[in-house]
């Protein structure tokens, strides 16, 4: 339904059903808890959630009252989402037609309104710098950086993707979960972004990163990630010990039309993430088969690293050097597509730089 508006509007795309499911199917949303996305478009983190929690409980006329009316709690900004976002909700029987409306049209990242959650569920926007467009005295218009003035935060960036992950983790009770996808310079660029992988390493217990295949979104050329990560009450050492990364991407290719992605493809994962039970683990990398797409890495191997990078892979890609199994065409024509959309968004970002 929201495929309709998913190519135009603030940033706004489409995140694929799939991942969406496999997302809530890791972090297994319990009744009776609170869940947020703070750009929540359409509503289909909520969708998903709900469906969950319907299929996995017998639930008691408390459990439901609160389903339908105290559990969700989201922003948008572009007023059609939203409408179309409360009208899905209504139709699947969460709100009231005319009843207080628990999806905001402020911009999230504004200010911190002091409520928290149990759960967040996100796939913020892509487009890595926050901005104002306004009418300058000539009357031209121009375009300003938009820097959040947050005393949450711990670091101060234009990059709208860091800025999210911060105020993502400030929506978190203490006992909360995120599960939120973002786009790979989260993971590995310098100064602000450094600073967020430390503080976020050391404050929240960031225990799984899904390395996501290119092909899955309308925007081309998109190399994202999700992270998965419980907040924790304060504490002198980092709640993180090991990161476990699943990498879904080296040697795997969607679609859009041709060759979505389903949920029997994030099935791997899923069963890998162990959601009964993370702390049960079992990688499928080892010396003998450096193949296994699910390594866990030491807090201490993170730290050491470059800019503490999180952007951290292993297998061998073989779409060229294989020549016996090419992928199809049509996929090897989109990569290139993909490739080179990636690289004039990033020359975009430079020449924005130098022309400011």
């Amino acid at each position: 339904m929201g495929a309709f508006f998913a190519k135009s509007g603030a940033g706004q795309y489409f995140t694929p059903r799939a991942l969406i499911q496999a997302m809530v199917a890791c972090v297994r949303p319990q009744p009776l808890k609170t869940i947020t996305d703070p750009a929540c478009g359409t509503g289909g983190f909520f969708l998903a959630a709900y469906d969950y929690i319907v299929k996995n409980h017998d639930l008691d006329r408390e459990q439901k009252e609160f389903l339908k009316n105290r559990t969700f709690h989201g922003n948008e900004i572009v007023a059609n989402t939203r409408r179309m976002a409360l009208m899905n909700l209504f139709l699947h029987n969460i709100g009231e037609i005319d009843g207080e409306s628990f999806i905001s049209p402020n911009d999230a990242l504004i200010a911190d309104e002091g409520k928290r959650f149990d759960y967040v569920l996100a796939n913020p926007p892509f487009g890595k710098k926050s901005s104002m467009t306004f009418t300058n005295e000539e009357g031209d218009q121009e375009k300003e950086d938009l820097v959040y003035n947050r005393q949450d935060f711990w670091a101060t960036s234009s990059n709208k993707q860091l800025n999210f992950m911060q105020h993502i983790k400030t929506l978190l009770k203490t006992t909360g979960q995120a599960a939120v996808v973002l786009p790979d310079n989260v993971l590995f660029e310098g100064g602000a972004g450094e600073t967020v992988r430390k503080e976020l390493m050391k404050t929240t217990e960031l225990h799984t990163i899904l390395r996501l295949p290119t092909g899955i979104f309308y925007k081309q050329g998109v190399k994202a990630n999700v992270l998965f990560f419980d907040n924790k009450p304060a504490s002198k050492e980092p709640w993180t010990k090991e990161v476990w990364i699943y990498d879904f991407r080296t040697n795997i290719h969607f679609t859009l039309k041709k060759n979505p992605m389903k949920l029997e493809d994030l099935q791997e994962f899923v069963r890998c993430y162990n959601p009964t039970n993370r702390h049960n683990r079992e990688e499928t990398y080892s010396e003998e088969n450096p193949e296994g797409r699910w390594r866990k890495f030491k807090y201490e191997e993170i730290i050491a690293r470059d800019k503490t990078s999180l952007d951290i892979f292993w297998l061998k890609d073989k779409s060229l050097a294989d020549l016996d199994n090419l992928p199809d065409p049509d996929i090897l024509a989109l990569e290139i597509i993909d490739d080179l959309e990636a690289g004039l968004e990033s020359f975009r970002e430079i020449v924005g730089v130098v022309g400011e």
